[in-house]
């Protein structure tokens, strides 16, 4: 039988039960893909992160997995693993290494965990009407598409809006068959936020993501040439909310900087 130490960590989030729930498995053996897409189902989180130790100090491998299929890059599940790993080792830096080989440098900050992540960019792309009927929305001021992601970005005037949609998802679903999941963004009407957004993913996952980092990797470098800012405040509307300071370093890299929660901590016996 192998124990695995297991955490349920709220990302994004000052506080228990908000922000977006991430399962956080250390493991100190190697599991099968097929063990960890079983454990990820188990959990039923959108997604769960299998982290382990590399040669060097602090440097972790860190896979993320969805009920129904392994995820390249994950923003809240990098920021839950990261607080479980501070919490555990009493150090202010670590690196993960994701399966693209991709390197993430994490720094905590008085309080706040820092992550750095890359720019990715998006591209003009048309939304079909069914897509668009299924989420509710009659009118957008844009369609974009990341191609690293598979992610489509709808752009509507209205932040309350954006708050109240309530999508079809199967309808959703069947509206597009070549996407991982749509985002739709605006700016925000908080005086404390830059913009918002909300993640719909039925095609890889759940129906919807309660607070996305992985998307801002796109979405921040979006706002940035829109507002004229590097800087910004982000608040995702779901029904659990959450927020997170972005900063674009370079035409490449970028931070995104948050907290977390740990509201459980067990031991898996597979």
């Amino acid at each position: 039988m192998k124990k695995i130490e297991t955490y349920i960590v709220d990302s994004f989030t000052d506080q228990p039960f908000k922000g977006n729930p991430a399962g956080v498995c250390l493991l100190n053996e190697s599991l099968a893909d097929s063990e960890m897409l079983s454990i990820a189902k188990e959990l039923g989180f959108s997604e769960t992160a299998f982290v382990s130790k590399l040669n060097g100090k602090n440097v972790f491998s860190i896979r993320f997995f969805s009920p129904v299929m392994e995820i390249p890059l994950c923003g809240h599940a990098t920021l839950a693993s990261s607080k479980v790993l501070f919490e555990n080792n009493g150090e202010n830096s670590l690196t993960f290494v994701n399966i693209q080989n991709l390197e993430l440098p994490i720094t905590l900050e008085d309080g706040f965990i820092k992550m750095e992540f890359p720019i990715y960019h998006t591209i003009p792309q048309e939304s079909p009407i069914e897509l668009l009927t299924a989420l509710g929305i009659k009118k957008i001021n844009n369609s974009e598409y990341n191609a690293e992601t598979k992610i489509l970005l709808l752009e509507i005037t209205n932040a309350e809006i954006l708050k109240n949609l309530t999508p079809d998802f199967d309808k959703l679903k069947k509206s597009h068959i070549e996407i991982n999941g749509v985002l739709v963004t605006a700016i925000s009407t908080k005086p404390e936020f830059d913009f918002e957004s909300r993640y719909f993913w039925p095609w890889s996952g759940t129906n919807e993501d309660p607070v996305t980092g992985g998307t801002h990797t796109f979405l921040a470098k979006y706002w940035g040439v829109r507002l004229n800012k590097t800087k910004m405040n982000s608040f995702q509307c779901s029904e659990r909310t959450g927020f997170m300071e972005v900063e674009l370093l370079n035409e490449e890299k970028m931070t995104i900087r948050s907290k977390a929660q740990i509201v459980l901590k067990g031991e898996l016996k597979i």
